[in-house]
């Protein structure tokens, strides 16, 4: 495939591409650094989410200015991600803290569901 884009769309895919790939290598080296499992969550994660954001924002922008058109398609990436992270970030954390309860370490107390009769 010969195409020709404009430097108008290959100048910020790729700023884009250098950034997501500094974002996903500032994660990696905050995973390595961090001591604690529940300290190794967040900050990585969101360098991580943020490097995936901006490699997937270039992919839109250039698949779009090759079509000459929207791609679609290239949203399911950032779509999916959004939807996905939070959720597996929640569950990890919330099964880590069950196994530092049951296994009697220090942890923060468990907070009730149930509305208390004197508050309401």
């Amino acid at each position: 495939m010969n195409a020709q884009l404009s430097l108008w769309v290959e100048i910020p895919v790729a700023i884009l591409l250098v950034c997501g790939s500094l974002f996903a290598l500032i994660g990696a080296i905050g995973l390595l650094r961090m001591k604690d499992y529940f300290q190794r969550m967040h900050p990585p994660a969101l360098a991580s989410t943020l490097g995936a954001w901006s490699v997937a924002l270039a992919s839109i922008i250039y698949f779009s200015a090759l079509k000459s058109g929207p791609v679609l398609h290239a949203w399911l990436i950032p779509i999916l991600l959004a939807i996905t992270v939070p959720v597996t970030t929640l569950l990890l954390a919330r099964a880590a803290l069950f196994r530092k309860r049951m296994a009697g370490d220090d942890v923060p107390a468990e907070v009730s569901s149930r509305r208390t009769e004197s508050g309401s």
